[in-house]
């Protein structure tokens, strides 16, 4: 059945490196509850403004928890890691942080605290309900490197990969490059849409319970994923499209027509159809072979609007 095992906020770094000392080690088939801080290291609370954003210090963002050492793994070997539950606190919040994000035109710093208290819909503006599907954006193993690695840009370790589709049920497999694999984790959010398009989700503390296996002798290249899916939307989705040479231009194509929608036909102001993109919206590739031209959907499903 294997034994539980907890790592509590207290325990926590930013970079990844081979060298962190394990919080934890543990036997394969053994379950880790992870607390989980704000991915900020609470610069941002429920009370806060976005004048917080002006003094933002960027070194304190992805407090991870861990790492745990996975007796017996060893690189080559694929370390696996099954969700079994995500929970997140009662309150989070998006923002937009000039910079950063896919789109340009956002210049001021935006903030939205969101009231998560015992709910499974997460309340917006214009009677808009997201639903809440909590998953962790950062779960990986140390990376190979000799020095250590910003934990912002995801890589062949995993990292900060931000896949909303990591909720309960899901598995990860994650290629071990290191001795004891060190699996680190942080970066919940309680809703995304793929492409998290302003830089950030709904980010909130938490608590993730998560099963370890390892299979040796694998080679895996690259993290790979099983997923229980999400719901269909009763009502469907409104897609809008963006047609470019370059991938990265249709994308922002896009998402920048789906602002546009959101602000015409749902009364949204554009920082909040900003960020509403980014924690509801689906980014797609729809098209790549008819070349010059590749094809990038934006898909918001209907069921959030009243």
């Amino acid at each position: 059945m294997g034994s539980r095992h907890s790592i509590g906020k207290d325990t926590f770094h930013y970079l990844w490196s081979r060298d962190h000392a394990p919080a934890v080690s543990i036997e394969p088939g053994d379950s880790v509850t992870f607390e989980i801080n704000e991915v900020s290291s609470w610069q941002i609370t429920r009370s806060s403004t976005a004048d917080v954003l002006k003094s933002f210090d960027g070194s304190k963002l992805y407090p991870l928890s861990g790492p745990v050492f996975v007796n017996g793994a060893e690189p080559g070997d694929t370390l696996t890691v099954e969700v079994q539950e995500v929970r997140n606190d009662d309150w989070g919040w998006s923002a937009i942080l000039p910079g950063l994000g896919l789109l340009k035109g956002f210049d001021e710093p935006y903030l939205h605290i969101w009231d998560l208290k015992g709910r499974d819909m997460a309340e917006f503006k214009k009677g808009i309900r997201i639903p809440v599907r909590p998953f962790c954006g950062t779960m990986g193993v140390a990376p190979p490197d000799p020095h250590p690695v910003e934990v912002m840009p995801p890589g062949k370790h995993g990292g900060n990969m931000d896949i909303k589709h990591l909720t309960a049920g899901s598995r990860l497999e994650l290629p071990v490059w290191v001795d004891g694999a060190l699996f680190s984790t942080g970066d919940l959010h309680a809703a995304m849409g793929d492409g998290e398009v302003c830089v950030t989700a709904i980010e909130c503390p938490g608590r993730a319970t998560f099963k370890f296996g390892l299979e040796k002798r694998t080679w895996l290249k690259a993290p790979r994923y099983h997923t229980v899916g999400e719901p269909h939307p009763r009502k469907g989705y409104h897609v809008t499209t963006g047609i470019a040479p370059d991938l990265m231009d249709a994308t922002k194509e896009a998402t920048s027509n789906m602002v546009d929608y959101l602000t015409k036909d749902h009364g949204l102001a554009r920082n909040d159809a900003y960020i509403l993109c980014s924690v509801a919206a689906d980014l797609r590739i729809h098209e790549v072979v008819d070349k010059p031209n590749w094809v990038v959907g934006a898909m918001i499903p209907l069921d959030i609007f009243p």
